[in-house]
Order: C-alpha cells, then structure tokens, then sequence
C-alpha cells in the first residue's frame, strides 16, 4: 500500500498530539526539554499518526479494486497475514497473524486486498474482538461470497508489560457467515487448513 507522507495527514493534529506529549511527558516527572526527549513529542505525533491511518482508509473499496468474474466455489485462503495494532483500552500494542477464508460466489478479489484489509482495521485503536468481526463483514459486503471466515491469534501487551503480566498467553478471536458458520465441517476443514504447516 503507498501510504502518504505522515505530514500530510494532518498538520494540525500533529501539533496537537505533540503539544499533549510534551504535557504528558512533563506530568510523568521527566524534563521534556532535555536531548534524548526534545524531539519525541513530534515523533510520537508521527508513530500514531502512522499506527492509526486505518482512520483513512475505506476496506470494502480496496476490495473493489480489484474483483475479477470467476466461476470457482472452491474455499480461497489467505493465512499468516501479520497485524499489528492498538488497544484502545491502554494505547499499547497488540500483534498477532489473521486468518481469512471466504467461499466465492462468482467474483474473487486479488490477493493482496484481503492482507490489506488487515491493514485497514488493526492500523486503528481497536480491541480484537472488533476488528474479527469487521474484517468478515467487510468482505461480505463487497464479495458477497457463500461465506466468510476469519481467525485472529495475538498477544497483547497490557497484558504481558502490566496488569496481569502473562507473557505467554495469546487470545483467539474468530467470526464466520455462511457455512462456516452453520456447517460444522466446512470449518472445520478451514480451521485445518490454517493450522496445517507445507513442507
């Protein structure tokens, strides 16, 4: 994806965020003036400027950029599609992999657009469970395939750098429409499928 210059996004939101940064910066006890801090501000303005600009970006169009007529009802799969993003609830990250199937109904979308879409919501504040379900309910609506799967495995840093401090646990969020949702085999071949390593 060709994402614009952070500085193009908005000026104004950057001098913001920046000017809150300094304050917080302040309030903690450090000196926000100081060598190693005196350009920080403006460059946490730019991390979350970049980390949200899912903001920006409209899923169901990147998809229907790229749809092609295709007679094929044979399950597509796109799996290990990294994501990184974060909780709205602290404003820390969470990383994992997602896990995207659908069943076509005579149109497929390239490739790429499906990892995209990842892309779209996960560079937002969002919790897990959301963003599953808004990744299948993007591709339904723009495909408009027999059904959508979706599986999202990722570890959560408020809850490996405080709170409970678990760092080897990991959250499974999953979302289906179709027969995965109501055939139990036809999920159960893709949940293998996506854990299944080729040689």
């Amino acid at each position: 994806m060709n994402y614009k210059k952070i500085e193009e996004y908005n000026p104004r939101a950057l001098d913001l965020i920046s000017a809150n940064i300094k304050s917080s910066l302040d309030a903690l006890g450090e000196d926000s003036t100081r060598e190693g801090l005196e350009n920080t501000p403006l460059r946490v303005a730019k991390a979350w400027s970049f980390m949200t600009h899912g903001y920006q970006l409209n899923a169901v169009d990147i998809l229907q950029s790229a749809i092609f007529n295709e007679s094929s009802q044979e399950m597509v799969i796109v799996k290990d599609i990294e994501l990184y993003s974060m909780c709205e609830h602290h404003m820390v990250p969470f990383y994992g992999k997602a896990h995207i199937g659908y069943l076509p109904n005579g149109k497929i979308t390239g490739l790429s657009k499906l990892a995209r879409v990842v892309d779209v919501y996960s560079r937002r504040l969002q919790v897990q469970e959301r963003m599953t379900t808004q990744i299948r309910d993007a591709i339904q609506e723009a495909l408009n395939p027999h059904g959508v799967a979706v599986v999202i495995e990722a570890k959560h840093l408020c809850m490996m750098m405080r709170g409970v401090q678990k760092q080897n646990s990991s959250t499974v969020t999953s979302a289906f429409t179709g027969p995965f949702l109501e055939n139990s085999s036809t999920r159960r071949e893709f949940m293998n499928l996506i854990s299944h390593k080729l040689s």
